[in-house]
């Protein structure tokens, strides 16, 4: 059986696990000063709040730490030092209670390929111990939710690995978690299976779920997420509201130009211009950072158009997630 199946000891959503909670007046996740130092340290005295109700990306390069810390608030490895709370109920005191609140899904989870869809399902019921009369709503829920309908009755060993995935997120909120915990829960999808799973995440995060969420598909974590923190090295770089943090990170504004010459000296020209700096070359042009205004900008453009360099685009180059936990790891930004 998986580590992550706990008991939900039956509570509806909403209830505390002890009736001393209110879990609406906590955040979702709170991890303080935690630490955990194993061949290295995988956390490093991190703090971190997690709002109720958000999709939480937890970003960062390989080996900063996410998937020790997503184990640590499952209560799946022990932290070496610092306290992590669930909806208010400490992790370390109370493990099973604090598990009753999550759903998980490790970015490598068990499938047994003899079971069907159907019964893969009600034998994770049964390890949640979820009440007996319960069990059989529950499944037709998490199938419908996930799509699942037509492969109710196959056998795991024949479904894709979308349907695989599927099935895994569909085990995680059987017992109708608050809180979502998803490791990696998009690689290998193609692409078509990958749209499918972002609007899932934006069905479950309508329906009022916390979803804390790592992965290296940062565009896609860029269209559902809405906080996001950035660590490496267990360390936290920056975190807040996913736009926020990508607009304080940003380094000015900064425009592309693309012209049709071959051999138009365009960096060189774009240097000597007023309002221009850090001039940098691409295949079929240059991007420079800019200090104008409108007004200024149009003057550039004129300017390049009266040359025959063949100006034919101009577009202001759009912050994303990617280049600034690029440019964080790089320690390019402060």
């Amino acid at each position: 059986m998986d580590k992550g199946a706990r008991s939900s000891r039956g509570r509806t959503r909403g209830e505390g696990p002890t009736g001393a909670h209110d879990a609406d007046s906590s955040p979702a996740i709170e991890l303080e000063r935690l630490t955990k130092q194993a061949q290295v340290v995988a956390a490093d005295n991190l703090s971190l709040s997690v709002p109720q109700g958000e999709v939480f990306g937890l970003v960062g390069p390989n080996g900063a730490g996410k998937t020790t810390t997503l184990k640590m608030i499952c209560g799946l490895l022990a932290p070496t030092a610092g306290r992590i709370t669930v909806n208010g109920i400490d992790v370390a005191r109370e493990p099973e209670a604090a598990q009753g609140f999550i759903g998980y899904l490790a970015d490598f989870f068990s499938l047994y390929d003899e079971l069907k869809v159907w019964e893969y399902l009600d034998y994770f019921a049964h390890a949640y111990k979820m009440p007996p009369e319960t069990i059989p709503g529950r499944i037709d829920y998490a199938i419908r939710t996930l799509g699942l309908e037509t492969k109710r009755d196959a056998f795991i060993a024949g479904l894709s690995r979308g349907m695989k995935q599927r099935l895994g997120i569909a085990r995680a909120i059987l017992h109708d978690p608050r809180v979502l915990i998803l490791d990696e829960p998009a690689v290998g999808l193609d692409p078509k299976s990958r749209t499918e799973f972002k609007g899932l995440i934006k069905d479950l995060h309508r329906q009022g779920k916390t979803v804390f969420i790592t992965s290296h598909l940062l565009a896609d974590l860029e269209e559902i997420c809405t906080w996001v923190a950035i660590i490496e090295r267990g360390r936290l770089l920056r975190v807040g509201r996913i736009d926020q943090v990508i607009r304080e990170a940003a380094p000015g504004r900064r425009v592309r130009f693309k012209i049709s010459t071959p051999g138009f000296p365009l960096a060189e020209w774009m240097a000597a211009r007023p309002w221009v700096t850090d001039v940098m070359p691409e295949a079929t042009g240059v991007s420079v950072a800019f200090g104008g205004g409108e007004t200024e900008l149009a003057a550039l453009v004129r300017a390049l158009a009266m040359t025959d360099a063949g100006v034919y685009a101009v577009e202001e180059v759009v912050e994303t997630l990617e280049r600034v936990v690029s440019r964080l790891s790089a320690g390019e930004v402060m």
